[in-house]
């Protein structure tokens, strides 16, 4: 193939990224309130659901927003307890996880029904078909149902690793096949020198000046579809917060970072045929919160681009990021209004939407 051609092929292949764009879909905007989206969901490329809850002064009032025209229009439907996270098995079957237990739905989010006796706190919930799914949290905790999460069991091996279980916690469950699946989480210490243990918000700058120390992160692995699991740690900067994988063999891992690193995340791609891990990516202002990557191989990272060096404090400008090799990243189009310390994205088929922890939900549009 001649230079010209193969020229011709790259600048084709460009264009739909290009001419992409995040336009609002949602926003929340009303006098002496504001609203955290947690988690978002798109089941199907007309139905989702976000959750999360609106903050009126001191007060949280648990809530959550439904679609079923692909975010075209958006209805409120109130939950009973305070929202953290959202797994979804098919279009209308899913589970929420709340600061007071389990529930699932058959209705995609219209309706709420509370599972009996769940394991309290746990954060996230994975399901690989409607009777096997395992619920992590705090204190080294992770849950294992074979029922539909009508009786829970403690994994065992999850409490292999050392450090103290006060200090330690699973957040993150993902499977790269029916088979091949991963459990992660960190134990990190308070800190012990005076002044350190000061919050944020209190002492910013001092905030800034702290070292990044190292601190365990944990795996559980399981080859045989969460029969058995094997657990590892190593010291490591920053925590392994989200892991995704793709049907082609591929994955990504995202590491956030404190305050005083010098990165504020890190991006490394997986192949999960062979366990082996390289960086792609890393910024010192921009705070990636989630990713994802296209059947296509296109990889797309979300997140904020922080107004100082303490992060997660003040609302950054939202940005999202596109690589079709993993090694040239373009930004793409925001609305201007997009702005928050967290975002998540939400996929279904070839539609994508992200919404921030300040009440505002987008969608990918051409």
């Amino acid at each position: 193939m001649s230079r010209g051609a193969i020229a011709l092929l790259a600048l084709i292949s460009a264009l739909p990224l290009a001419a992409q764009r995040w336009q609002m879909q949602y926003f929340y905007d009303e006098n002496k309130s504001s609203m955290v989206i947690a988690d978002l969901k798109f089941p199907s490329a007309r139905r989702g659901i976000a959750v999360g809850y609106i903050q009126r002064g001191t007060r949280q009032e648990p809530t959550s927003l439904v679609t079923s025209d692909g975010g075209a229009h958006w209805r409120t439907v109130a939950v009973k307890e305070l929202p953290y996270s959202l797994f979804f098995l098919n279009e209308s079957t899913g589970w929420m996880v709340t600061s007071k237990g389990i529930w699932r739905t058959d209705e995609t989010g219209n309706t709420w029904t509370k599972l009996g006796k769940t394991p309290t706190p746990v954060v996230r919930v994975y399901f690989i078909d409607e009777k096997t799914g395992w619920a992590v949290g705090p204190r080294k905790a992770v849950y294992q149902t074979e029922d539909g999460g009508v009786h829970w069991s403690k994994l065992a091996a999850a409490a292999e690793p050392p450090g103290d279980p006060l200090y330690s916690a699973y957040t993150w469950v993902a499977f790269a096949s029916p088979k091949l699946g991963l459990i992660s989480g960190f134990n990190q210490p308070p800190r012990r020198t005076f002044g350190e243990e000061r919050p944020v918000w209190l002492d910013p700058e001092a905030a800034a000046r702290r070292r990044e120390l190292p601190h365990l992160n944990y795996t559980l692995f399981t080859r045989d579809g969460g029969k058995t699991w094997h657990a590892s740690s190593s010291s490591l900067f920053g925590e392994t917060t989200k892991v995704y994988f793709a049907a082609d063999g591929n994955g990504l891992g995202l590491v956030e970072f404190g305050n005083a690193a010098d990165w504020a995340s890190e991006i490394y791609k997986i192949d999960w045929h062979t366990g082996n891990s390289t960086t792609v990516y890393r910024d010192h202002h921009f705070s990636v919160s989630d990713m994802w990557i296209a059947p296509g191989g296109t990889a797309y990272l979300a997140g904020d681009i922080a107004p100082g060096r303490v992060r997660d404090l003040v609302p950054g400008k939202v940005q999202v990021l596109v690589s079709n090799n993993f090694k040239d990243w373009k930004s793409m189009p925001v609305d201007y209004r997009a702005s928050g310390t967290r975002v998540v994205l939400a996929v279904a088929g070839d539609d994508m939407w992200l919404a921030t922890d300040g009440g505002m939900i987008l969608k990918l549009v051409k």
